[in-house]
């Protein structure tokens, strides 16, 4: 389990992320069409997960808009924001923001994806929502790169994340 905070007040979750050089679990996280979206659907790419409690947030808020400006620039990467927030708040979301280069999925019908990754906080003012974390994946499905932040309101090392595609 990897413990974090909340403005100092300590948060665990489930678990630890995937090892780097393993391969990342498959997941189902619902789009914005309410379609189911697999991590096989996104293979042949490097895979940027962005995951966070909720896009209501602003530090939430900063990560989507700093991976969309960065998506534009990358090749082969497609970059998914994943929140346990309904697919209509992220949408909502989007549209206020200009936000059309970044993925936003859902986990909101079960656990699986935080099960897999390990991202889901037990404990603390949040219990229940992901912390806040990056994975990315190469194109084969291995995870190349982690960061659990160990601050909830920090932004994630946005330049070492994606330094980790080659």
């Amino acid at each position: 389990m990897a413990t974090i905070t909340l403005k100092g007040t300590i948060s665990n979750t489930n678990g630890e992320l995937p090892l780097v050089d393993t391969q990342a679990p498959d997941f189902k996280l619902i789009a914005k069409d309410l379609q189911p979206k697999y991590l096989t659907d996104f293979l042949g790419k490097y895979v940027v997960l962005n995951i966070f409690p909720s896009v209501d947030t602003a530090t939430c808020a900063s990560s989507v808009r700093q991976f969309n400006q960065k998506a534009a620039e990358l090749q082969n990467t497609v970059i998914l924001c994943i929140s346990r927030d309904l697919p209509f708040a992220q949408t909502r979301f989007c549209g206020a923001e200009g936000i059309e280069n970044v993925h936003m999925l859902a986990e909101y019908q079960d656990n699986e994806f935080s099960e897999a990754y390990k991202i889901k906080m037990i404990d603390g003012p949040l219990a229940g929502l992901h912390s806040r974390c990056v994975v990315v994946i190469d194109p084969k499905g291995k995870v190349i790169y982690t960061e659990q932040v160990a601050e909830i309101v920090d932004e994630p090392n946005y330049e070492k994340a994606l330094a980790s595609i080659n």
